[in-house]
C-alpha cells in the first residue's frame, strides 16, 4: 500500500520547513513547490532545494511568476525599503495576492497529480498582519477550490492543511525540533544576502529571534 500524496508549499523558511517535516511525519509522499516570484533574493530558493532533498521528497519544483512586474511590496519592489522596526497595520512587506496565487498553482498541480491534500505554513499568531494568513481566508479558499475543479466535482475533495495556524513561533520551533528540523538551513530574512545570511533587523528576523528565545532553543540562524 502506497502512502497518500500531498503538496507542500516550501519557501525555504522556518515555517514552511516545519510544515514539510509535519507532512512527512504523517507519512505523506510529499511534492514540494517553491516560487521564484521576483523576491529580493534567491538564497531562500537555494535552501528550499537543499531542504527538499534532505527530506527526500518525491519531487521538488520551482515555479516562476513575475510578481515584481506589479510591485507594491518591499519584497518585490527595489524602490521600497524593507522596514527594520515594527509598524502598525499591514506592513509594506505584504505581497499583493501572493498566497492566493501560490495556492491556485498548488491547486492546479494537485489536480494533475490526483492529490487531495495541500499543506501551507500560514500562521495567525506570530505573523506580520498579512490578510492571507488568516483562518477565514484559508477556509474560503478551500471552499472555492472544491467548487472550481474537475477533481472536486467528480468527488475528489481537496483539504488545505495549516498545522501552524494557531501556534506561536516558539511552539513551531519546538515542534520542528522534535521532528529533526535543522533550522540553520532555513532562511526567513526579508533581505538575506547571497549566502543566506540574515540581516537580524527586519520584521521576519525579529519574530524568528523572539521565537528562539521563547522556546529556549539556541538560535542557529546565520547572521550577517
Amino acid at each position: 500500500m502506497t502512502n497518500k500524496k500531498a503538496i507542500v508549499l516550501l519557501s525555504g523558511g522556518l515555517d514552511s520547513t516545519t510544515v514539510l517535516a509535519i507532512a512527512k511525519s504523517q507519512n505523506f509522499d510529499v511534492y514540494s513547490m517553491s516560487f521564484d516570484y521576483g523576491q529580493r533574493h534567491r538564497s531562500e530558493l537555494n535552501q528550499a532545494k537543499k531542504i527538499a532533498d534532505g527530506f527526500n521528497v518525491a519531487e521538488h519544483r520551482v515555479f516562476n511568476i513575475d510578481l515584481a512586474a506589479f510591485g507594491g511590496s518591499a519584497l518585490t519592489d527595489d524602490s521600497l525599503n524593507v522596514p527594520e522596526s515594527q509598524s502598525d497595520g499591514i506592513p509594506v512587506t505584504y505581497v499583493p495576492a501572493r498566497n492566493t496565487i501560490f495556492l491556485s498553482l498548488a491547486l492546479a498541480w494537485a489536480e494533475v497529480l490526483s492529490v487531495d491534500d495541500i499543506f501551507i505554513g500560514v500562521n495567525a499568531v506570530d505573523y506580520s498582519g498579512y490578510p492571507d494568513c488568516r483562518p477565514e481566508y484559508i477556509s474560503a479558499f478551500e471552499k472555492m477550490a472544491n467548487l472550481a475543479t474537475k477533481a472536486a466535482v467528480e468527488g475528489q475533495r481537496l483539504t488545505i492543511h495549516t498545522p501552524l495556524i494557531s501556534m506561536t513561533k516558539a511552539e513551531i520551533l519546538q515542534s520542528g525540533t522534535k521532528l529533526g528540523v535543522d533550522y540553520s538551513q532555513t532562511v526567513s530574512c526579508y533581505q538575506a544576502d547571497d549566502k543566506g545570511y540574515a540581516c537580524g533587523k527586519c520584521d521576519s528576523c525579529r519574530l524568528r529571534k523572539q521565537g528562539f528565545l521563547d522556546a529556549n532553543i539556541e538560535d542557529v540562524t546565520l547572521y550577517q
